[in-house]
């Protein structure tokens, strides 16, 4: 019920609902982790005092103290003070450790949830009995890393640790040896496509190897339940046929990352990729004739214009815009002379209506 309720208010927070819609949910929840936190169940108790420091981070969100933290007695409680109770209750327990380290991996407490699972870990280091320990950690690692490399190429960082790919690497060799599953080989597969590649601009291969064993593990993961209809899938076999040069092929599989996405999807990195191989070969000579890239890019543009989110496809057009500004005007102008201009309005969408509508300039930029 707590877990309902915590999900309840993100939505709430998300949305930016006022105030008035989220305090009494807000009430009932505080309510109802006091109660949980005196549970005679080690699991329940160490989980609720987890949720109560994720709703006290939450109070700074209200103009005022919900009444409820003073009701209950969490008056100048720090949020910190609740993770290390959580913690300290489960201590020498690996089953409610691994539950906490997923919760602080999900709530972005990456620092955290490596320290719990590697407590877990201290406990039982089988990589039988306690897999999802090294799987936690294992993804954190892999977090650390793309957020830092995303940090990277917007200038505010430098290069991510190759340390924590291989730290990542590590732990899910050992999933890999105890339970394989669709999620574990695709996400060794991804470990092994950022060792193998050229990180910043993902353009060609720094060491081939990975790269194919990259391919290996995405194999296997199409024969697991569910994985020939994954578009995550689809769209990393196609990242690590295109850097391998195989581009023919890379782009069967961006086209089927597209289709298999339900309509409304934001996740459209797959359109981005698509639409830079059909600039390249545009500009540069590729398998197939001029005329027949401006039909492809024409039909796709349309296709994921009725499929995706239109600020998700925005977002992709300007991204594909700064790293291919010539490219993408010349492939726009090619466009045009042939009568198609779907590619040309997704550009001219990247651009406030009026610029003195600060709601629609801030709408457009988003």
């Amino acid at each position: 019920m707590a877990t309902i309720f915590i999900r309840m208010d993100t939505l709430l927070l998300q949305a930016r609902s006022s105030e008035k819609q989220r305090l009494p949910g807000f009430n009932r929840m505080v309510n109802l982790l006091k109660e949980l936190s005196k549970s005679d169940r080690l699991y329940h108790k160490a989980l609720s005092w987890a949720y109560l420091g994720i709703i006290l981070e939450r109070q700074s969100s209200f103009e005022t103290t919900p009444m409820a933290i003073h009701d209950c007695g969490f008056t100048g409680t720090e949020p910190l003070d609740c993770f290390t109770k959580a913690i300290q209750l489960a201590d020498n327990e690996p089953a409610v450790l691994n539950r906490l380290a997923k919760l602080f991996q999900i709530m972005g407490k990456h620092e955290m949830a490596i320290g719990t699972a590697s407590m877990s870990l201290d406990v039982d280091p089988d990589h039988v009995t306690n897999v999802a320990s090294y799987h936690t950690r294992a993804r954190v690692h892999t977090s650390l890393y793309m957020r830092d490399l995303t940090r990277c190429k917007q200038g505010s960082s430098t290069m991510p640790e190759r340390s924590l790919l291989e730290k990542a690497k590590d732990d899910l060799d050992q999933v890999i040896k105890s339970t394989p599953s669709l999620r574990a080989y695709m996400d060794l597969g991804q470990v092994c496509y950022y060792m193998g590649v050229d990180a910043i601009k993902e353009s060609f291969a720094v060491n081939e190897e990975w790269i194919n064993q990259a391919l290996i593990y995405f194999s296997k993961a199409l024969e697991c339940d569910l994985g020939s209809i994954l578009p995550e899938l689809q769209l990393l076999r196609g990242k690590c046929l295109k850097v391998k040069g195989e581009e023919s092929n890379a782009v069967e599989c961006f086209k089927r990352s597209i289709e298999m996405e339900r309509d409304g999807s934001r996740n459209s990195q797959a359109f981005r990729w698509l639409l830079e191989t059909y600039i390249l070969w545009y500009c540069q000579g590729g398998p197939m004739k001029r005329g027949a890239i401006l039909n492809e890019v024409d039909t796709w543009v349309s296709l994921v214009l009725n499929k995706f989110d239109n600020r998700s496809i925005t977002s992709e057009i300007r991204t594909v815009s700064h790293i291919y500004t010539h490219e993408l005007l010349d492939l726009c102008k090619g466009t045009i002379k042939e009568g198609k201009i779907s590619l040309s309005r997704l550009c001219f969408s990247m651009f406030p209506t009026t610029v003195t509508d600060n709601q629609s300039y801030t709408e457009s930029t988003d």
